[in-house]
């Protein structure tokens, strides 16, 4: 029994690709600390465990939810047929639902408990997160719609804590909108004949693959330029922020270097480790910066 519960918990993380995690948690994490870090507001366990749960849940629909909407795509596409869960009969579809379902009710009742803002948003955070997996049958700036749902961490951890918007928070949240959008685009650059014959949009569809890099690149200079007036305005002379800044934007080059249009061989070292990597080291640098 504890064997067949292991295998099927390995299943619902590795459909959800809980790993991925790492792109957006450091940066909820930095909302967090930038909330923590003001006078009135003293650390807690316990808004730093809703918070993450928050996002889990949050993440978890949203992957479950995409993979229950795209299963026939899934099944028709080469590249996922055999590696996902739904296609290839290692979770019902069925099941699959039930468990967006449970999330995202799980993600309003820890939004409740975090305080009334949070609950009260928590709706339209799910309609934009779940939206996301419908925009690529109408629209090529499905990437955006997917950076808009990650970019919810950084001031949605922000909000759990103050219940209040402020610009500094949705400044990060800008920079994960456009890193995310960009390399996204450069996932999808895999897909794109597929894509094309199934009447799916895409950057790569609308532009085609070189086209769709350049469009990646102007993304990723929005992101560094957002970066470095946060530097300016906010950070003034603190070596741990341009430290992060340096490293995150070398990194952001680096998986533009690693993919060509006519070369995606080393397409999943420049989306996952690269930008895991970047976010990591990131989020390390600023909460420390925060912090001390």
């Amino acid at each position: 029994m504890f064997a067949l519960n292991e295998i099927a918990l390995k299943n619902y993380l590795s459909l959800i690709k809980f790993s991925h995690t790492i792109f957006a948690l450091p940066f909820a994490l930095i909302g967090f600390t930038l909330a923590m870090s003001q006078d009135e507001h003293n650390f807690s366990w316990d808004k730093l465990l809703f918070v993450i749960l928050c996002m889990v849940f949050a993440r978890s629909a949203a992957m479950a939810f995409n993979r229950y909407i795209d299963r026939d795509i899934d099944s028709a596409n080469p590249r996922t047929a055999k590696i996902r869960e739904i296609p290839n009969g290692t979770i019902k579809a069925k099941s699959a639902l039930v468990f967006v379902i449970a999330n995202c009710v799980l993600f309003m009742i820890s939004g409740y408990v975090l305080n009334p803002l949070c609950f009260y948003l928590s709706p339209i955070a799910l309609l934009v997160i779940l939206g996301y997996s419908f925009t690529k049958r109408f629209t090529a700036l499905c990437h955006l719609v997917l950076g808009l749902g990650l970019s919810l961490s950084p001031i949605g951890a922000y909000l759990a804590v103050t219940a209040q918007f402020d610009i500094l928070p949705i400044l990060f949240s800008s920079i994960v909108l456009f890193w995310v959008s960009g390399f996204d685009i450069i996932y999808a650059l895999q897909d794109e004949s597929f894509d094309k014959k199934f009447n799916l949009h895409s950057i790569p569809v609308l532009f085609g693959k070189r086209n769709a890099l350049f469009f990646s690149r102007f993304l990723h200079l929005l992101t560094a330029s957002i970066l470095i007036y946060i530097g300016l305005n906010y950070f003034g002379n603190s070596t741990l922020f341009w430290i992060a800044c340096f490293v995150f934007i070398a990194l952001l080059i680096n998986q533009h270097r690693l993919v060509k249009a006519d070369d995606l061989s080393k397409i999943n070292l420049a989306f996952f480790t690269s930008n895991g990597i970047a976010s990591v080291i990131f989020g390390s640098l600023i909460i420390l910066d925060l912090l001390f």
